[in-house]
């Protein structure tokens, strides 16, 4: 049975390629996209990927994701450092049997201050951060190795803690 991933992208990442190349890489949204559905191919996943600047859309998104018990895999772009809304409806994908994996193509913690506070870290399964597009490939290559490997220590969310 293929496990289906769901790949949200949060506030601004529909304008990668044009938004400073500098920091975010050259390559825009569709290529990033074709990216994902070739390495969650490659890992024998089904992927959605989404992208929204509206946090209510990201919510719905989320609780769409808990309903149907699928794992995600979350850039939450600037709403990683204030939404509250997002952080929340997170934490059901974990409750609902799904895994949550928080990714970002740059490391906060390398860059401005008010980066360095994600409120979605907390109710996420894991945190990947700082390799560019492959952040996403190696967030799926986790979730096709938990779902290979249910059991292994901090892959099973009903072990989770939070």
């Amino acid at each position: 049975m293929t496990r289906r991933v769901l790949v949200l992208n949060g506030p601004n990442l529909g304008r990668l390629g044009s938004r400073e190349p500098d920091v975010y890489g050259r390559l825009d949204h569709a290529e990033i996209t074709r990216a994902i559905g070739s390495w969650a191919a490659e890992l024998g996943l089904e992927v959605d990927v989404r992208q929204t600047d509206s946090e209510a859309e990201l919510v719905h998104w989320l609780h769409e994701a808990a309903d149907a018990g699928c794992d995600v895999v979350l850039n939450p772009a600037a709403f990683t450092h204030y939404a509250y809304a997002v952080r929340d409806a997170a934490a059901q994908v974990g409750t609902a049997g799904g895994r949550l994996i928080e990714v970002h193509l740059t490391n906060p913690a390398t860059r401005e201050r008010f980066r360095h506070l994600s409120v979605v870290a907390g109710v996420a399964t894991g945190t990947i951060a700082g390799f560019g597009p492959h952040s996403y490939r190696l967030a799926l290559s986790a979730l096709a190795d938990a779902a290979a490997h249910p059991a292994a220590r901090g892959l099973d969310p009903k072990e989770s803690s939070r």
